[in-house]
């Protein structure tokens, strides 16, 4: 079960909202006192309510607003449970002033905003005692391992608990609650209005997660990234799930380059199948794998991995998307050994994509040039690929056939940049940008007003995501409506 937390300003809000919420299916929402900013009227607020209730007046120190006298709040949630709310949320260390009556469940709770600590099974142990019906422990993730030591520790225990890791370090914990055994689990009204650091949006928990279908069969499958909360990849993977009738899911893993050893110790306890891979963990990754495919080796970067057993495996659906995107533009007939001997390329960026694709080029005799805003970091790409790299500032003094964008300018919300100048551009250029959000960048805006042919980065991001699907599950990914998803996502006013 899913309980939405209404956090607004004033009675006739909440109570309108709370109505919403049970009129499109909540089953529990949790009414946020503390976020009045006048007198509460409980008799307002639950008087004719649609739906259960928790009822929680949170202290700033815990995360939340209440600035009156801890007597009044004391007070407050008192007359709530004599109201007859069905949850009342009492942190742990003012729960001896508050006894039970009643059929209203008590929800023992602590919350800590700056870490996890070391000592959760103790705490858990104490908060117990102090008449739980259900103990809620929610403390701040500063690294994957606070997140496996909250879902073992709500596994485990004998007394329903709900174990949150907050921050977008700990939304796993958040999804996964339904199956570790929690009694809910708490999201927020609308996407723009977290409560609580790392809370969802309830209408993504239940429909791009499919919450309440989360069980002990459920395949799992993420993106590990730092940072992660923009990806659109658990969208386009999760919609492909429920399209083809798999019990798999799809989840954000924010993982810091440091954290990456431990976080692959833990992949097999957490039951991970398959993961794919981005920013910065590419080429880190690699050395993570027991096998991987030859062009993974040859670019020295993954992104994607496959978890068989003992072995994981590490392939480059990047380069593969990347290529194909190439070939189809060019009408390379990969069969009859054409190659793009001839062509020079001068790709933008030396990142995990831009050593993806140069590497490739490389292997299709293209004449390749790196040029990053870093002139040390292109020199190394470039003597690793076995090709040129170019100066930042002379990168518009090259004859070139093909301009490949691996950096992110021009990526939302930086969308009036371009990194490279129209003037240079002609209809005998190619360009090639790997940005996806927007699809038309303004790079590939200034190409479209030259004539220039183009490949914009959706393009490539479903290719890569299709042959990633193919990793995952053994079939063949659901690609029209992979392309749809994701253009509709990141041009919704164009949306039909």
């Amino acid at each position: 079960m899913i309980c939405v937390t209404l956090g607004r300003s004033r009675h006739k809000r909440m109570i309108a909202e709370h109505q919403y919420l049970v009129e499109q299916g909540a089953e529990l929402v949790e009414l946020r006192l503390d976020y009045i900013g006048r007198a509460v009227s409980l008799s307002r607020l639950l008087q004719d309510r649609p739906g259960p209730v928790v009822v929680t007046a949170r202290r700033r120190g815990d995360g939340g607003r209440w600035l009156k006298s801890e007597e009044e709040r004391i007070m407050l949630l008192r007359t709530a449970i004599a109201s007859g709310v069905e949850y009342v949320d009492i942190e742990a260390d003012i729960a001896s002033q508050i006894p039970r009556y009643g059929s209203t469940k008590r929800i023992v709770s602590y919350h800590d905003m700056d870490e996890t600590p070391e000592n959760l099974e103790e705490l858990h142990e104490a908060m117990a005692e102090e008449d739980a019906d259900i103990v809620k422990i929610a403390t701040m993730a500063n690294s994957f391992s606070d997140n496996m030591r909250m879902i073992n520790l709500v596994k485990n225990a004998k007394i329903p608990t709900i174990g949150i890791c907050m921050g977008e370090m700990g939304v796993l914990t958040r999804i996964l609650a339904n199956r570790l055994g929690s009694p809910f689990t708490y999201a927020t009204f609308s996407s723009g209005r977290q409560i609580a650091p790392g809370q969802l949006d309830w209408k993504e928990m239940k429909q791009l997660y499919r919450y309440d279908t989360i069980n002990s069969e459920t395949a799992f499958f993420g993106v590990i990234a730092d940072p992660v909360a923009h990806s659109y990849s658990p969208l386009i993977h999760n919609t492909a799930f429920e399209d083809q009738g798999l019990n798999a899911r799809y989840f954000p893993l924010r993982v810091s380059k440091s954290d990456l050893p431990n976080f692959m110790k833990e992949t097999t306890e957490l039951g991970l199948a398959g993961l794919s891979v981005t920013i910065p963990h590419k080429e880190e990754a690699l050395a993570q794998c027991t096998q991987a495919e030859s062009s993974a080796n040859g670019i020295g970067a993954v992104n994607t991995l496959i978890f068989n057993g003992e072995d994981t495996l590490g392939y480059n659906t990047d380069y593969r998307a990347a290529m194909d995107c190439i070939d189809e533009l060019f009408s390379i007939d990969k069969d009859s050994g054409r190659s793009m001997r001839g062509m020079t390329v001068l790709v933008l960026g030396a990142g995990g994509v831009s050593r993806a694709i140069a590497w490739g080029l490389k292997q299709r005799h293209a004449d390749v040039l790196i040029s990053s805003r870093t002139m040390e970091r292109a020199q190394f790409l470039a003597s690793e690929i076995g090709c040129r790299a170019i100066e930042w500032e002379f990168r518009h003094d090259q004859r070139i056939n093909l301009l490949v964008n691996g950096t992110p300018v021009g990526m939302h919300p930086d969308v009036d940049s371009s990194p490279y100048n129209s003037s240079s551009m002609n209809q005998y250029l190619a360009v090639f940008d790997t940005v996806y959000n927007p699809e038309n960048t303004l790079l590939i805006k200034q190409a479209k007003r030259a004539n220039c042919r183009v490949i914009t980065g959706i393009d490539m991001f479903v290719r890569q995501a299709a042959y990633q699907f193919k990793l995952f599950t053994g079939k063949e990914a659901p690609y029209d409506l992979m392309r749809k998803t994701i253009k509709e996502a990141t041009n919704p006013v164009q949306v039909n």
